[in-house]
């Protein structure tokens, strides 16, 4: 008995010791914010005796026009999001749903683009986006955006289809519905819970993305959140304090989409029951 006490006490204090060692750097972040004119890293001693103050928050939201950044981010990322779910649905559907030739080879080769890393795209998605007259326009970035991420949602969503019972289509069939009427009544209300988990990647991913946002955006009133944070950095020294709290707002819209879609996680077992035999 003592034994196996002392075993769970063990394992309580390595798990507790390792959630600290990962939240602590955010705690730190946090609590470096309330420092002013901090172009060092405060010693991890100084930031716990810090007063709570938000002037950094109020001189950064008024700064270097960077409401206007994060509206911007809001907008590319909200339709993003949003057309990158439905066209991921849509694709996954068919490849649940369907039989059609070099399904399962058609397949492949998507995964297979999956491991390409996404630097070595930037150039020729540069070339094809300007012959298509779209550099400095948000409609070239969200081309990039949603069709870069049907792959990666397609992989996730067609095992999820394909575990809902075809049963559930025929009370569609018998109402003359056909294949839209089935994946927009059928389909999507039972997949809320994995639409509801790429919710959240699909937003955090287009959100804090950089590298296409700084090539195909050249207008400065048009640049995204994560370019302004960089605007913060001065030419021979950074201020932390207001670098950590513009950090700190634009992670605040990804925090609450979590705690929005957090109830619809992916949970075993969610289309179990769905009919019964």
């Amino acid at each position: 008995m003592q034994t196996s006490l002392i075993n769970k006490i063990v394992v309580y204090a390595i798990i507790i010791t390792g959630a600290l060692l990962f939240v602590f750097p955010f705690i730190y972040m946090i609590l470096t914010t309330f420092f002013q004119g901090t172009n060092t890293l405060p010693k991890p001693e100084q930031v716990f005796s810090v007063k709570i103050n938000f002037a950094n928050y109020v001189t950064v939201w008024n700064k270097n026009n960077f409401v206007n950044y994060f509206m911007n981010s809001v907008i590319v990322t909200s339709v993003a999001m949003v057309g990158s779910l439905f066209l991921g649905a849509l694709t996954a559907y068919g490849f649940a749903r369907f039989t059609f030739p070099g399904k399962e080879l058609v397949f492949r080769i998507f995964l297979l683009t999956m491991f390409i890393p996404g630097v070595i795209n930037i150039i020729p998605q540069f070339v094809i986006i300007k012959d298509m007259g779209l550099v400095n326009t948000y409609s070239g970035l969200w081309l990039i955006y949603i069709a870069g991420g049907v792959i990666g949602n397609v992989f996730f969503l067609r095992g999820f289809f394909e575990s809902i019972p075809k049963e559930l289509e025929e009370s569609v069939l018998i109402d003359g519905g056909g294949n839209w009427r089935i994946f927009w009544n059928i389909y999507l209300p039972q997949s809320l819970p994995a639409l509801g988990t790429l919710a959240i990647f699909i937003f955090q991913g287009t959100w804090e993305e950089y590298f296409l946002a700084l090539t195909l955006i050249k207008s400065e009133a048009m640049r995204t959140l994560p370019i302004a944070i960089l605007m913060f950095n001065d030419k021979y020294s950074t201020n932390y304090g207001q670098v950590f709290a513009a950090s700190m707002i634009a992670l605040l819209p990804v925090i609450l989409l979590y705690i929005t879609f957090q109830k619809k996680f992916v949970q075993s077992g969610y289309n179990e029951g769905g009919v019964k035999g």
